[in-house]
């Protein structure tokens, strides 16, 4: 007997094509979930469009409107906790959370990360893999906690980096491999198979996973 579906809400700043990539897999059953809402901090978000248009609730929270950090976390907290979410999924939310918003929501709340953490935590990723000669970038799912990029891992992704690659380049084969993975986490919290321990550790069928959690592989 299936399990009832969880309950998601999903935060974009742009265009969402992460969001995108979890409609879709909710819609065609891959995932089991449904995305109550999706919530922009920028009215101006292209995301906000794509989700109306698949039947989605939209809602803009504007972090202009707020004098302090903690004041927009406190009310996007407020909204996004009126949908009774399971799961909160950080899809291009370019915004640094501080603990009003992380707390309350602490393993229910994911984030997608373009490089292979531990490394290359914030910004430029692409750029700093490419300029430091290393063999591989990638992407990391992984639970939020109020160190910047530094909750447990729950999936990753590696991509090679070609003789002659740019930011550019890497970053649009990283960018395929985040549509994969993140449907991939998101599956497996909806499927409780995945959960974050009392002590702050990423488990898979209750058993911790490693630093780099589940290395994604394509079937």
């Amino acid at each position: 007997m299936k399990t009832p579906k969880k309950r998601l809400v999903v935060l974009i700043s742009g265009r969402g094509s992460n969001m995108v990539s979890l409609v879709k897999a909710c819609q065609e059953g891959r995932v089991n979930g449904e995305i109550a809402a999706v919530i922009s901090n920028r009215p101006d978000a292209a995301g906000l469009a794509t989700a109306a248009a698949a039947g989605i609730k939209t809602e803009v929270i504007d972090h202009t409107a707020y004098d302090s950090r903690e004041a927009f976390d406190r009310a996007l907290y407020a909204v996004v906790a009126g949908y009774q979410p399971d799961v909160v999924i950080l899809a291009g939310f370019m915004r640094i959370l501080t603990a009003a918003f992380v707390k309350p929501l602490t393993g229910r709340l994911l984030n997608i990360h373009p490089s292979l953490l531990p490394k290359y935590p914030g910004l430029n990723t692409h750029q700093r893999a490419v300029e430091a000669g290393d063999a591989e970038g990638g992407a990391t799912v992984h639970f939020v906690t109020e160190e910047l990029d530094g909750g447990p891992a729950i999936i990753q992704a590696r991509v090679p980096i070609h003789p002659g690659d740019t930011p550019q380049l890497l970053a649009a084969r990283v960018l395929d491999q985040e549509h994969r993975i993140y449907t991939e986490a998101v599956r497996l919290i909806c499927d409780q198979r995945v959960s974050l321990s009392t002590d702050g550790n990423a488990l898979l069928d209750g058993k911790p996973l490693p630093e780099e959690g589940i290395l994604f592989c394509e079937q």
